[in-house]
């Protein structure tokens, strides 16, 4: 009898080692919406629509607290906008790895599209997960996430005239433009790279005969090259980004060539800044020109474009357009514009106050400012700081990774 218990705690190791999986890693990259500007204190309103009531209850233990992964684990390396303070956030996933500003080993109070990005793969994935996300705000791809094989930064006719106009130092300039030029790209894969030569230090459960499997890459970035007219000049044409896609189709290639990971499955967050509706031919043509990759021969299959317009919140936007005509009328009243109410430029302090406060009671209801005190956070172009739409969008972008890890 003793032989055979022997024997049989023999097999059930043996068995354990076989079926050991490898670590799944996930790398999220990009700039301020990669970090994630929602605050905790917005999660309530994800409960308030039915279609979103369920992640709510993913995201939350019961009593009410954010949830902890106990398979998810997340090294995070942020910091303020320049770089010059990086630093490592470590832990189980949970909220808490959004924006954190100049303390980033810090919890933050914020979540971006990690948190359900993590909570999905745990649904999906019978295996620890590594998540490695590197996020700084205000950074363009056509400079500081400028990939390799895209060389220095190089100014175009139009901006050498300008200079030139401008009596600037063009030598110096280039210089500095060179020396940004893809800072923010080595940074990231520096990071990753450090993280995976000793995957246990972020990991405990990492299990070295198993290994580890960078399994997919999001990114989550547009912002500054959307508001960068000088390197897109083109205002109005319909291919007025076609360079932003050609940065990314090589961002894609140098990724997986740095990280030798020829196939690995890339996620195209595309920009979602004022919904479906938007009628701005620069938001809708870099819309396009984010989207292009994915359709490209070469990536078939291993390449994808999330939407994330139709996680926009249309009711917040109303709202924060209504501030905003509060904000118009105090303007002129402060001016004096001719075709305001203090045109003549003879109204008190107490009554400016008067007037304005009677205004706004016109335009903003007191349930716009419930709804926008529980659900936003900061403005549109964090999509209104709103755990609502981050949650949607995380969810969004595992659901592409796992599509593509299937095929």
């Amino acid at each position: 009898m003793k032989n055979y218990f022997v024997l049989a705690v023999v097999l059930s190791a043996c068995a354990m080692e076989v079926h050991a999986k490898p670590l799944k890693v996930f790398i999220l990259a990009g700039q301020s919406n990669m970090e994630g500007h929602a605050e905790v204190r917005t999660f309530d309103y994800i409960g308030k629509d039915p279609l979103t009531a369920p992640m709510l209850k993913e995201m939350r233990n019961p009593d009410g607290t954010p949830r902890v992964c106990d398979k998810v684990w997340m090294s995070y390396l942020t910091g303020p906008a320049d770089g010059s303070a990086n630093g490592e956030g470590l832990g189980k996933l949970t909220a808490g790895f959004g924006a954190r500003g100049d303390q980033p080993t810090k919890d933050g109070g914020k979540i971006g599209p990690e948190f359900t990005f993590g909570i999905h793969m745990e649904k999906q994935l019978d295996q620890p997960i590594l998540i490695i996300k590197t996020a700084w705000g205000g950074r363009s791809l056509n400079t500081e996430f400028r990939p390799p094989s895209a060389g220095p930064y190089q100014f175009n006719e139009t901006q050498l005239a300008e200079m030139k106009k401008r009596g600037d130092d063009i030598e110096k300039m280039k210089a500095e433009k060179t020396k940004a030029s893809g800072a923010f790209y080595r940074m990231m894969i520096e990071h990753v790279r450090k993280v995976l030569a000793d995957p246990k230090r972020v990991c405990p459960e990492y299990d070295e005969k198993a290994g580890f499997e960078i399994a997919g890459f999001v990114w989550f970035q547009a912002w500054n090259d959307l508001v960068d007219g000088s390197t897109y000049p083109d205002h109005g044409q319909s291919d007025r980004f076609t360079l932003y896609s050609d940065l990314l189709t090589m961002f894609i290639r140098d990724v997986r060539k740095d990280l030798n990971a020829p196939a690995m499955p890339f996620v195209i967050g595309v920009l979602g800044f004022e919904g479906l509706n938007t009628q701005r031919q620069s938001i809708i043509s870099l819309r396009t020109a984010m989207s292009a990759p994915a359709a490209m021969p070469e990536f078939k299959g291993n390449v994808v474009a999330v939407q994330t317009a139709p996680f926009w919140d249309e009711k917040l936007e109303e709202i924060e357009s209504k501030f905003g005509k509060v904000g118009d009328m105090q303007h002129s009243i402060v001016n004096k514009q001719s075709n305001g109410p203090n045109a003549d430029g003879k109204m008190t302090e107490e009554q400016k106050k008067k007037y304005l406060e009677e205004y706004r009671a016109k335009i903003v209801t007191p349930a716009d400012d419930a709804l926008w005190q529980s659900a936003a956070s900061n403005l549109g172009y964090h999509y209104y700081g709103s755990a609502k739409t981050f949650a949607q969008i995380g969810k969004a972008f595992a659901e592409a990774v796992m599509t593509m890890q299937k095929k």
